[in-house]
């Protein structure tokens, strides 16, 4: 019972975090929406959106998802009329892509380039929404927003004319994404909490030994990759620091499983979230593990073959002499 009720406290309070976040982003990406805002912006940056099939007032939540965190990204999202398709595209790409400051810092704190983190994200992002839309021909209808679909009121709805119905609008808006995430923020800290306490984030990490071997890297980094896969690179930040001291993880090692968690961490967590958009979550699941897994698999034989024709040159180099 006290797992749950610290579950509960800290739900709540990253609750309240994210909502001072998401409440006035919704509010204030409505608002605009009723302003030329949003049509400059999107008039500058549609030509080149336009080739990964999105509308130029994608921008908004593409900026901001990456300056602040998904869920800034997801409260953008729901204050506008996209399609699935291209829902489904922002999805991906925030997926990949997201909370750039908070988590590159995490990346320097255990010793990697910001260079290499920003390059593979945003990199990601890029080539994954150029290919779904390149290859997706369906997902053209309305995006229905919220576990229970409404687009079709949203079609049928009068427009929005004054200030005051305009200030409402946002504010319920605000409200109702608000509230979508918070029914799934807060049952998943109560059963991270569970994970922590019962130190099943140990047991994951001795679990995931094939995965390590999959990946060609060394064991002891299956700390870092489980409490990156469960929590993420933001929340899990203290975890992977302390395991990357303790277990002595090499800095081969280290690159390696970090690329594979900038491509794919907090599964559960940064796939849930989606849900209250009205897109398949399964497929988005599936790419980043796929992208993830195959990813790392090249760059680790790349630099194994690397490392094997570095030592070959040394030795014709010591029998030259």
């Amino acid at each position: 019972m006290g797992m749950l009720k610290r579950g509960l406290i800290v739900g709540l309070q990253l609750t309240w975090s994210l909502a001072k976040i998401i409440f006035p982003i919704t509010l204030l990406v409505t608002i605009l929406g009723h302003t030329p805002v949003l049509d400059w912006v999107a008039g500058i940056l549609a030509p080149f959106l336009g080739v990964i099939g999105l509308p130029g007032e994608a921008a908004i939540p593409l900026v901001v998802g990456n300056a602040l965190n998904l869920y800034a990204g997801i409260g953008a999202i729901l204050s506008l009329e996209l399609t699935v398709k291209e829902v489904f595209i922002l999805a991906v790409m925030l997926s990949f892509s997201h909370n750039l400051i908070v988590e590159s810092a995490v990346a320097t704190k255990v010793g990697l380039r910001v260079s290499v983190v920003l390059a593979v994200r945003v990199g990601l992002a890029l080539i994954a929404a150029f290919l779904i839309n390149l290859f997706w021909q369906g997902g053209q209808e309305t995006a229905q927003y919220g576990f229970v679909g409404s687009g079709e009121a949203t079609t049928t709805a009068e427009p929005v004319t004054g200030w005051l119905p305009i200030i409402w609008s946002g504010l319920e808006s605000a409200f109702l994404g608000t509230l979508q995430l918070a029914l799934i923020v807060i049952p998943l800290m109560i059963i991270i909490q569970i994970m922590r306490e019962k130190n099943w984030l140990g047991l994951i990490a001795k679990a995931m030994t094939p995965l390590t071997k999959l990946l060609g890297i060394r064991e002891n980094t299956s700390t870092t990759l489980a409490s990156g896969l469960t929590i993420g690179l933001a929340y899990g930040a203290g975890v992977m620091i302390q395991a990357v001291k303790e277990d002595g993880v090499k800095k081969k090692d280290l690159y390696l499983a970090f690329i594979f968690l900038v491509a794919c961490h907090a599964v559960v967590e940064d796939t849930v979230v989606f849900i209250p958009l009205g897109i398949p979550v399964l497929p988005l699941l599936l790419i980043r593990l796929v992208t993830a897994v195959v990813l790392t698999m090249l760059i680790a034989y790349v630099w194994k073959r690397l490392e094997q024709k570095k030592i070959q040159q040394g030795k014709e180099a010591s029998y030259e002499n």
